[in-house]
């Protein structure tokens, strides 16, 4: 067959950016349809998402009591109650420290209210008692005659309350298959893909799992951190209900920056309550600057290491994930990233190639070979980070 002659009055710059151009636009529209499709199905993206950073958290722990003589099963169920027991002793402390404040909290609260009123009415703005009545009467008369708005937005809020529950379930459900028949589960989709692209899917993608387990321990050393500093903050400013802030703040710094702040403004709407606005003011500097510290080094540096990620990375990741899919989209865009970016550089690297298709081993044996590789992973980044360390003193 005759080629077609090209057209040499168009340089061959242009010819090439138009090549690249098509091709990067074919992509581009395969990844805005596959976001659609994830969004449209969100309701069981996420929950599913959750459950495999549940699983990544747990899975050790169910191996160690596995290696330990305990059955599977056993194993699986002892995670979950300890799971389960830890986030309900900490709502349990939560409950019980805010029932025994909650007397005095609706006291200082009014007693603030007022204080408030009172300098608004000495500030430039003479905002006085009778102005703030009538703009809470506006307010109600608007909201009555919106009357249809406000059923719908009930009927919009018992749907998303379903929602989540729906949402807990399938994570529970999710979360116990993984756990008991992850393996398997994995072995079935390398199937799917052609027989000789499999030994290289399967090693990246073990090798991204690894990644995303890594981010779930360090994510929680830096829940920890903050939990601690704002919760030392409010100790030290005498801030009444430290153990219910130190630990919401703890939840809270799951959802990256988002988190922590909401988290610190209860801490310091508490300590203006209870301490007054200078104490307040005080209190908000130092949520601040908890933030600060896991904005600009815990997050970039702590988890930009730990995942093998650059600290740049680990930041915009953050914020596109932010931007497309909200808190959703912040809380899985880094172990997101981080698996990508490990499975690329194992493709890479083609240590795949001369691997035989693992679905030719018995599970058994796939299983034994990906717990050896995943172990000699870890010692090799133990090694490479100790090489980096005496490099960087002997330089000192």
């Amino acid at each position: 067959m005759s080629q077609e002659p090209i057209d040499q009055s168009v340089p061959r710059g242009i010819r090439l950016a138009a090549a690249w151009s098509w091709r990067v636009l074919v992509i581009g529209l395969a990844l805005a349809a596959v976001l659609w499709l994830i969004v449209e199905l969100r309701l069981i993206v996420v929950p599913v998402l959750i459950a495999i950073l549940l699983t990544a958290l747990l899975a050790p722990f169910v191996a160690w009591l596995v290696r330990r003589g305990a059955p599977k099963w056993l194993g699986v169920i002892t995670a979950l109650l300890t799971l389960f027991a830890a986030v309900g002793v900490l709502t349990w402390l939560i409950v019980t420290q805010m029932r025994a404040f909650s007397g005095s909290f609706v006291t200082k609260s009014e007693k603030a209210y007022l204080n408030i009123l009172d300098w608004l009415a000495a500030s430039p703005l003479h905002i006085s008692q009778t102005q703030i009545d009538q703009y809470v009467d506006a307010l109600i008369a608007s909201l009555q005659k919106d009357s249809s708005g406000i059923w719908s937005g009930a009927l919009s809020v018992g749907t998303t309350v379903g929602h989540i529950l729906a949402g807990i379930l399938l994570t529970l459900f999710s979360l116990i298959f993984l756990l008991i028949d992850g393996p398997r589960i994995w072995r079935w989709v390398v199937r799917i893909v052609p027989a000789r692209a499999r030994a290289a899917f399967d090693g990246a993608g073990r090798s991204g799992w690894v990644s995303v387990g890594h981010y779930v321990r360090i994510q929680i050393f830096v829940a920890f951190v903050d939990a601690v500093g704002i919760g030392v903050g409010a100790a030290i400013l005498q801030v009444p209900m430290v153990i219910p802030i130190a630990i919401l703040v703890f939840l809270g710094s799951f959802v990256p920056f988002l988190g922590t702040i909401i988290a610190g403004s209860i801490a310091t709407f508490i300590a203006l309550v209870y301490n007054g606005p200078v104490n307040a003011l005080i209190m908000l500097a130092v949520v601040i600057l908890v933030n600060q510290i896991e904005g600009h080094i815990l997050q970039p540096l702590v988890m930009g290491n730990a995942v093998r990620v650059h600290p740049l990375a680990v930041v915009l990741s953050v914020s596109a994930g932010a931007l497309v899919a909200g808190i959703a989209g912040a809380l899985f865009a880094v172990p997101l990233v981080a698996s990508l970016n490990s499975m690329v550089k194992y493709i890479n690297a083609g240590s795949w190639r001369n691997k035989p298709d693992p679905l030719s081993l018995p599970t058994a044996e796939w299983m034994r070979q990906a717990a050896v590789e995943a172990r000699d992973e870890l010692i090799a980044e133990g090694s490479k980070a100790a090489g980096a360390e005496e490099k960087n003193e002997g330089k000192k």
